[in-house]
């Protein structure tokens, strides 16, 4: 390892982690790794989404912290009603005199909960109905795939709508019923991912070996599908806020007095002319948070992709 670093005049860690000839499987994973991290580098919008999604992050762990007045206990409806922002308010006052920025701030813990949970359910779901379809075959395959275009034949929001009126008002219920949406596209990438791969060499030889189906899926075919699906997924993370926001705006979501921003907007909209920022500062929360997924998710496009140009 020391003679590497000399000759290539780099430290020693760099190069130990970009030896062509890997000791072993540890030191393999930390090269791949270190190679993902500074192409992911190189791309500055993509870091930008990283910084925005950390900071997203950040809010939800320590919103106790940040947060300067309770999120659903209003001051005065005399005094401290829809007030501009101020030293004391910084992003106002809404119409129950709560302060705007503590509500945002609490509220970004329901938003990362319901991407976190909703791609937790969703991407399990669309990966192994994909990979199944793709390995098997067949009748299996004819079936599953039919079942996911009946899915992509309805606009995402509108089959949402649908759930949540069927299960109730309520986050769990609106999770459920995004969670419900979503995973068809993720079934198309695994599928497709899959017939591209279920009769390669390896495989076969995994056959040959004695391997049953089920093996074969779980500990080669999901493996090579999984990078695909994690891209997919956070592009669509987006999606996900956008749909509960939509879900909470109309009145669908989380139900009052949660700060859930697209019930902020739709409590907003009344005073969208003479206070504006009722209704923008939530807006502009979703807008700030979606753009972050969504540079992450070209990012890690970039990285995971193995067809994207390095």
């Amino acid at each position: 390892m020391a003679d590497v670093a000399s000759v290539t005049g780099r430290p020693t860690w760099r190069a130990w982690l970009l030896s062509a000839e890997p000791g072993s499987r540890l030191q393999a994973r930390l090269g791949r790794f270190y190679v993902s991290w500074r192409t992911f580098l190189g791309n500055p919008l993509a870091v930008v989404g990283l910084v925005l999604v950390l900071a997203l992050i950040f809010c939800a762990i320590f919103a106790d912290a940040l947060a300067t007045h309770s999120p659903t206990i209003g001051g005065n409806l005399r005094t401290d009603r829809l007030l501009p922002p101020s030293e004391k308010f910084w992003l106002g006052t809404d119409d129950q005199a709560r302060d705007i920025y503590s509500r945002i701030v609490y509220g970004s813990r329901l938003t990362l909960m319901v991407v976190v949970l909703v791609s937790i359910i969703a991407a399990p779901i669309g990966l192994a109905v994909g990979t199944i379809a793709g390995y098997v075959g067949g009748w299996v395959d004819v079936v599953l795939s039919r079942l996911t275009d009946i899915f992509l034949a309805f606009p995402r929001l509108v089959l949402a709508l649908a759930f949540v009126a069927a299960l109730g008002p309520g986050v769990e219920n609106a999770i459920i019923a995004i969670a419900i949406t979503i995973w068809p596209p993720y079934a198309r990438i695994a599928r497709a991912e899959t017939l591209t791969i279920r009769n390669s060499e390896f495989i076969q030889a995994v056959r040959l070996q004695g391997g049953s189906s089920a093996r074969i899926i779980l500990k080669h075919v999901v493996p090579l599908c999984l990078s695909s699906v994690i891209v997919r997924v956070t592009l669509d993370m987006a999606g996900i806020i956008l749909t509960a926001a939509g879900l909470g705006f109309l009145g669908l979501g989380a139900q009052p007095p949660l700060p859930e921003w697209g019930a902020m907007i739709a409590a907003g909209r009344r005073f969208l002319i003479d206070q504006w920022w009722v209704a923008a500062m939530p807006g502009i929360a979703i807008f700030v948070v979606s753009l972050g997924f969504n540079l992450l998710g070209d990012g890690l496009r970039d990285v995971l992709d193995p067809k994207a140009v390095r």
